[in-house]
């Protein structure tokens, strides 16, 4: 296993910051690695590096930046029975762009409502961190009219790809997969799912309302 240490290195110090019990789950193609991860909030995230890898496996992602961190290239010990999710359908299409500084002051605002609400509640009444949290993270950021469809992205996207560092420097380093131009950030969909790209990854979410609770089919064999 050979990857960008310092491009997947950083997605991976920043999830385990957020997550240290993260998972990452690693999928090859050519001379590309994708990396990608749940982040605590339910919103799936990917970086995409160079590299060669395993076609398709799942590690711990403190392991694996360990590995990295001390330049080794043996892949750690696979946790493909921990990846429970779907991962977003190929042919994805564009509806907006955002400037990036724009996404910036949505997450900063977001941050600033939550200490206000924190510290001095709503309407007079406090409320629990949880709760707000939660609230704030379900909250229509940005509302994209498309003809007769209609995108929403929650506070949820936004915050992974601030957090997760994905809007990134004014400038990418040697070597870095820039998939879109640096400051720009792309509000994209496929099937139900709603993707931010940024110019160092990708934040998809699927909504909850999409998931579906059915009974499993008996197993005689388990």
């Amino acid at each position: 296993m050979r990857i960008g240490a310092q491009d997947a290195g950083a997605f991976l110090a920043r999830l385990t910051r957020l997550d240290p019990g993260a998972v990452v789950r690693l999928k090859s193609t050519g001379d590309r690695v994708t990396l990608w991860a749940r982040l605590p909030w339910a919103v799936l995230v990917s970086r995409t590096v160079e590299g060669s890898g395993p076609e398709d496996a799942t590690v711990s992602a403190a392991d694996l930046l360990a590995e990295i961190g001390r330049g080794g290239d043996a892949l750690p010990q696979r946790r493909d029975q921990q990846w429970r999710w779907p991962l977003p359908p190929a042919g994805a299409r564009v509806v907006e762009s955002v400037p990036g500084a724009e996404v910036h002051r949505i997450a900063a605002a977001a941050a600033g409502t939550l200490r206000t609400a924190s510290t001095e509640g709503v309407g007079g009444r406090a409320v629990g961190q949880r709760a707000l949290r939660d609230a704030l993270l379900d909250h229509v950021a940005i509302l994209v009219t498309d003809g007769e469809s209609r995108v929403e992205v929650p506070q949820r996207l936004i915050q992974a790809v601030v957090r997760m560092g994905f809007l990134g420097r004014s400038a990418p380093a040697a070597g870095e997969v820039v998939t879109v131009p640096v400051g720009e950030v792309r509000v994209q969909t496929v099937g139900r799912w709603v993707g931010l790209v940024a110019p160092y990854g990708v934040a998809w979410l699927l909504p909850v309302s999409q998931f579906a609770v059915r009974p499993a089919a008996a197993h005689t064999n388990g």
